[in-house]
C-alpha cells in the first residue's frame, strides 16, 4: 500500500452523499443576493440592448456560478487537487460574464468580485485562490479611487474578504476531516496486517509441531505394522486423534479464541518426544511460573520442541522452566538450526516466537547448549 492510498481512499469516502451534493446549489443559491444591485441597474435602462446584454450576462454569470459551486461542493472540495487548468478556464469564463454586465450595470456590477473571490478560493490551488482574491480586493479599492462614478463601499470589501475566508475556512475544515479519515483507514490496515500475521504464526505454530508428531507416529506405526500389529493399531488411533485435534487447533485460531498453556505443551511435549525415540527430561512442577507468563512460555516449549524433532537428531532434550525464563536444549546437531536461512521452517517459527517475546518484553536467546546441542532460552523480566 502507497502512502497516498489512504488519502485517495478518504477523498473518495469524503465524497459520498450524493442526494445532499444534489440540493447544493441551494446553499449557493443563497448568496446571490449580491446581483440584486446590478440586476436592478440593468433592468432600468432605456436601451434595449444594453439591458438585454446585462441580464444576460448576470443570469448567465449566476448559473456558471452556481454550476461551479455544486460541482465542487459535490466532489467536497477536491477539484483544486486534481483539475487545475479546468478550474482556472472556469475562472477565466466567470471573469469574461462579470465582464459583460459592466456595460448594463456600471460600478454595480462590480458586485460579481465576490463570487469570483469565493470560486477561485474553491477551485483553485489555495495560493492562487488568495491571489486573485487579494487581486480582486485591490482592484476594487483602485476602482473606487481612480474612476469616476465607481463606488465600491464597505459592503463590497467585507463581502470580497468574508467570501475568502469562509471557503478558506471550510477547505481548512474539510482538509482536517480528509486526514482524519486516512488516519482511521491507516489503523484499520495496520489492524488487519497485525492480524493475518497473528493467524499465519499460530498456524505455522500449530501445524508445524501437530503435523511433525503426526508424522513420526505414521513412520513409528509404520514399523510396527508387522511387528506389534496392536501397538501400530494405538498409533494409528493416536494419528487420528491428533489430526482431529490439529483441525480444531486451525478453527479456532482463525477464529481468534486459541489458547495455549503451559502445561498442555509439556504433555504433548512428552508424547512427541517418546514417538520421536528422543529422551526427553520435562519439568513435573509449574507452580512458579506466573499465570500471566504460561501460555507464552507454553509456546517457547512447542515451537522448541517441534524444532528438536525435525531438526536436531537428537537422542536427548531436556526443558527446564523457572519463574522468569524458560529453556529447551537438546544433545543434537547444535548451532546448524539457529544458522537456518530465512524462509525455511525453523526459521519462520522463530520469527513468529521472537515476535511474540518481544511484544511481552522479553528476549530470546539461540545457541549452542551444555548438552552439545541446540539451545533456545527465552527470558521475561530481567531473570533467569
Amino acid at each position: 500500500m502507497t502512502s497516498t492510498e489512504p488519502i485517495s481512499r478518504a477523498n473518495a469516502a469524503f465524497t459520498g452523499r450524493p442526494r445532499m451534493a444534489r440540493f447544493g446549489w441551494l446553499f449557493g443559491g443563497i448568496w446571490l443576493f449580491y446581483l440584486v444591485d446590478p440586476a436592478q441597474v440593468a433592468w432600468e435602462q432605456d436601451n434595449v440592448v444594453l439591458r438585454v446584454l446585462g441580464l444576460a450576462a448576470l443570469l448567465a454569470f449566476a448559473l456558471w456560478y452556481l454550476g461551479i459551486f455544486t460541482f465542487v461542493r459535490s466532489t467536497r472540495f477536491r477539484l483544486w487537487e486534481d483539475e487545475v487548468r479546468r478550474s482556472w478556464t472556469a475562472i477565466g469564463v466567470l471573469v469574461l460574464l462579470a465582464a459583460l454586465t459592466v456595460p448594463a450595470s456600471g460600478s454595480n456590477a462590480l458586485a460579481t468580485f465576490v463570487y469570483i473571490s469565493a470560486a477561485s478560493m474553491m477551485v483553485l490551488p489555495l495560493r492562487y485562490g488568495i491571489g486573485v482574491a487579494v487581486g480582486l480586493l485591490v482592484l476594487a479599492l483602485a476602482l473606487d479611487a481612480f474612476v469616476p462614478g465607481y463606488s465600491t463601499g464597505a459592503g463590497l470589501i467585507f463581502g470580497i474578504v468574508v467570501s475568502a475566508l469562509a471557503i478558506w475556512g471550510v477547505r481548512q475544515m474539510i482538509e482536517r476531516n480528509v486526514q482524519l479519515i486516512a488516519a482511521q483507514e491507516t489503523v484499520t490496515q495496520l489492524a488487519i496486517a497485525e492480524e493475518r500475521a497473528r493467524t499465519a504464526r499460530d498456524l505455522h505454530d500449530i501445524l508445524g509441531h501437530s503435523l511433525t508428531v503426526i508424522t513420526v507416529k505414521a513412520e513409528l506405526a509404520g514399523r510396527l505394522i508387522r511387528a506389534d500389529p496392536d501397538r501400530a493399531e494405538r498409533e494409528v488411533a493416536d494419528l487420528e486423534r491428533l489430526s482431529r485435534e490439529a483441525l480444531a487447533d486451525v478453527r479456532r485460531t482463525v477464529s481468534g479464541y486459541r489458547a495455549v498453556t503451559l502445561a498442555g505443551e509439556i504433555v504433548s511435549a512428552r508424547v512427541a518426544l517418546d514417538a520421536a525415540g528422543i529422551d526427553a527430561q520435562l519439568p513435573i512442577a509449574l507452580d512458579e511460573v506466573p499465570g500471566e507468563r504460561r501460555e507464552l512460555f507454553g509456546w517457547v516449549v512447542r515451537e522448541g520442541v517441534t524444532n528438536v524433532i525435525r531438526h536436531a537428531a537428537a537422542r536427548r532434550c531436556v526443558v527446564t522452566v523457572a519463574r522468569g525464563c524458560v529453556e529447551v536444549a537438546d544433545d543434537g546437531r547444535g548451532a546448524v538450526a539457529a544458522s537456518a536461512v530465512s524462509g525455511s521452517e525453523l526459521g519462520n517459527g522463530l520469527t513468529g516466537l521472537r515476535e511474540r517475546v518481544e511484544t511481552a518484553g522479553g528476549t530470546l536467546v539461540v545457541g549452542r547448549s551444555d548438552l552439545g546441542g541446540f539451545l533456545l532460552r527465552v527470558t521475561l523480566g530481567g531473570t533467569r
